[in-house]
């Protein structure tokens, strides 16, 4: 399961890529936390999305781990919202039992600086952390599908609109094959796109240019990667860096190089 991502970037950067975005009035980052964004805490990050009203690119911040629409009882559903963290592309299209399947022309974007995804070491009792990201960008973008519940606040009772995300996933490339390399989900990654192709993606799409997008597998050699200390917990780096930032694990076995693509 691909659960934790990072984003650096100032907001309004995403405003370089998307001319005339437009921020809703919630959006906001905090600093702190987005170096490492987990999944599984379902917090809520700003989203690239079509808002359906004006038909505008809009940001609007959403909670990761999809709630469907039809669900009435949050908390009857915590259980299951974990499993809704990654939607499997080649479910999106061609499984109409899926509840991707009903969402498929809800789509958005992700922005992030990077991605984190653990690697097993054979004899190592932990896994290793990566850091990885698009190279010569501060800034991509990630294709997910959002959904829109109304659910009653927990404290007042009043029904209020709860907007979530998915990202879209795929099978691994040959590099990332070798990291997230264990685990129900191993040789998954996140579906990257190029910025023309995420893009492409928040438009008009048919189905063959859908499933072309849902097809795209990121070339090995467009991407940077490196070990970091552990995302995992409160222990503090012991060089007191971000948890983004590189960290040598002795002895560590090298990514084997012969199988990845070159440009």
């Amino acid at each position: 399961m691909c659960c934790d991502i990072s984003f650096t970037a100032n907001l309004s950067t995403l405003s370089d890529y998307f001319p005339n975005l437009e921020f809703d009035e919630d959006v906001e980052l905090n600093s702190d936390t987005s170096v490492h964004i987990n999944g599984h805490a379902f917090t809520a990050h700003p989203i690239v999305y079509r808002n359906r009203t004006d038909q505008q690119l809009h940001v609007h911040m959403m909670e990761w781990g999809c709630i469907p629409y039809y669900i009435q009882n949050e908390m009857q559903f915590l259980r299951q919202r974990t499993s809704m963290l990654n939607a499997r592309s080649e479910r999106i299209l061609n499984d109409p039992t899926s509840y991707w399947f009903k969402i498929r022309e809800r789509r958005c974007l992700i922005p992030v600086s990077g991605i984190y995804e653990h690697r097993e070491i054979r004899g190592w009792s932990k896994k290793v952390p990566y850091y990885i990201k698009m190279k010569e960008a501060p800034l991509f973008f990630l294709p997910g599908l959002y959904s829109v519940a109304e659910l009653p606040d927990l404290n007042t009772g009043e029904l209020i609109k709860r907007f979530s995300f998915t990202m879209v996933t795929r099978a691994a490339n040959n590099l990332m094959q070798q990291i997230h390399n264990s685990g129900n989900n191993a040789g998954r990654m996140p579906l990257f796109l190029p910025i023309d192709l995420a893009h492409e993606w928040l438009g008009n799409l048919n189905m063959e240019r859908y499933r072309h997008l849902l097809a795209y597998e990121m070339p090995d050699y467009a991407l940077d990667y490196y070990t970091v200390y552990t995302i995992r917990g409160t222990k503090p780096h012991p060089e007191q860096k971000q948890k983004n930032e590189p960290y040598i694990w002795t002895k560590l076995p090298a990514i084997n190089t012969n199988n990845l693509l070159s440009c």
